[in-house]
């Protein structure tokens, strides 16, 4: 499996790291190394002091298809979840000033704790689900589908014309304003609404 993951796809997270509002969606990968499942601890890497926290919506595909149009998206997931893309800023910070490809920030080991899913049949507007994360019990960031820039059909149009989605695949559908820096021992918990569906360490 591969996880698809979506950049700059909330306008007021597109603000506080200054970056161009996109055009279209900007799409990087992370390896199935990346996927942290089960509430495992993450454990903090020595190659960064400066990690950050992005909670997202996650799709789970549950067939094979490419070049997907938007009326057929529904059809290529079943499942929604919530997750973390853990970043880290400061070797992503070194690889934009260089113009490099910033992977390394991105898809290290365990950067993409996943939680439970839920069917998508508990889900009566895609276009309106809330979501939050909270650390050590402090709502740290809060978003909502319907500020996306790119929503769930788009962007399962927009990845299926370069990558075959496969079952299984995991595409994290961007994050909202409220991402900063994680310690050790802190605590997260994620929420689809009311429900917590990811709760993990930082050691």
């Amino acid at each position: 499996m591969k996880v698809i993951a979506i950049g700059r796809n909330y306008t007021e997270h597109i603000a506080e790291l200054e970056n161009e509002r996109p055009s279209e969606p900007v799409v990087f990968l992370k390896p199935d190394t990346a996927v942290l499942k089960n509430n495992m601890p993450f454990y903090h890497p020595d190659f960064s002091s400066n990690i950050h926290h992005e909670v997202e919506l996650v799709l789970k595909i549950n067939k094979e298809g490419k070049y997907i149009k938007k009326e057929f998206a529904h059809r290529y997931f079943d499942e929604i979840g919530i997750g973390i893309d853990f970043t880290a800023r400061d070797l992503q910070q070194k690889c934009k000033d260089k113009g490099l490809p910033w992977e390394i920030a991105k898809a290290f080991n365990g950067s993409a704790p996943i939680g439970e899913f839920l069917p998508v049949s508990e889900f009566k507007d895609f276009s309106d689900i809330n979501f939050h994360l909270d650390i050590n019990g402090e709502e740290r960031q809060k978003g909502n589908t319907k500020l996306m820039l790119f929503d769930f059909a788009t962007i399962i149009e927009y990845v299926s014309q370069f990558f075959t989605l496969k079952k299984g695949d995991l595409i994290f559908t961007g994050t909202p304003a409220g991402v900063g820096k994680i310690s050790i021992g802190d605590r997260l918990e994620a929420y689809i609404e009311d429900k917590k569906l990811l709760d993990f360490e930082i050691k």
